[in-house]
């Protein structure tokens, strides 16, 4: 009886060569076989503790076109959700910049994201790149990644819209913070 594939070529297991001049020769079966070295290297890790790099994209502008096409492509009841909520997060500043990262919209200050939109099937998510860090008191934050957030926003369901104005507003502000701080060490 043939077992595997056809195509494939007998295997065979073999000792590996190390390990048969590692064990006891008296004990056929290796029981004694001895642990490996460790050669680990001790890190010093201080300088990275706390340490926490900004997530960083590029090709940012004020208008970009594929922003707009994106939210004015269909499915047009979810895009109207997510355009609305777009010029949310660029009424926000003078310095919020958009352009289009794995698919969907992103709202950014210089090069560091802080939110995005995009849509699904059936719903919206305004999502927030430091959304970990954000106050919610609404409750309406939903992941559980290091870092990232949503809001996920059905059409037919109701909304705390001045909370997630709120969260907006928020990302906003916590990453300027965020870029003033990085500037701030890179300077002193």
């Amino acid at each position: 009886m043939k077992r595997g594939n056809a195509n494939l070529p007998p295997y065979r297991f073999v000792r590996h060569a190390r390990t048969a001049s590692r064990r006891n020769r008296s004990d056929p079966t290796g029981s004694d076989m001895r642990r490996p070295e460790s050669h680990r290297v001790a890190l010093d890790l201080r300088g990275l503790i706390g340490h926490q790099d900004l997530f960083r994209v590029s090709g940012g502008a004020t208008r970009d076109p594929a922003v707009d096409a994106w939210l004015s492509g269909p499915p047009e009841e979810l895009r109207a959700i997510a355009r609305y909520w777009f010029a949310q997060m660029r009424a926000c500043g003078g310095d919020v910049r958009a352009l289009m990262h794995d698919g969907c919209p992103v709202a950014c200050v210089d090069d560091a994201p802080f939110a995005y939109v995009n849509t699904f099937k059936h719903h919206v998510n305004v999502g927030f790149f430091q959304g970990a860090m954000l106050e919610d008191p609404a409750g309406l934050l939903l992941g559980s990644g290091k870092r990232m957030r949503h809001v996920k926003l059905l059409p037919d369901a109701g909304l705390a819209v001045d909370a997630l104005r709120d969260l907006i507003d928020a990302a906003y502000l916590d990453i300027k913070a965020r870029l003033r701080a990085e500037d701030a060490s890179k300077d002193g």
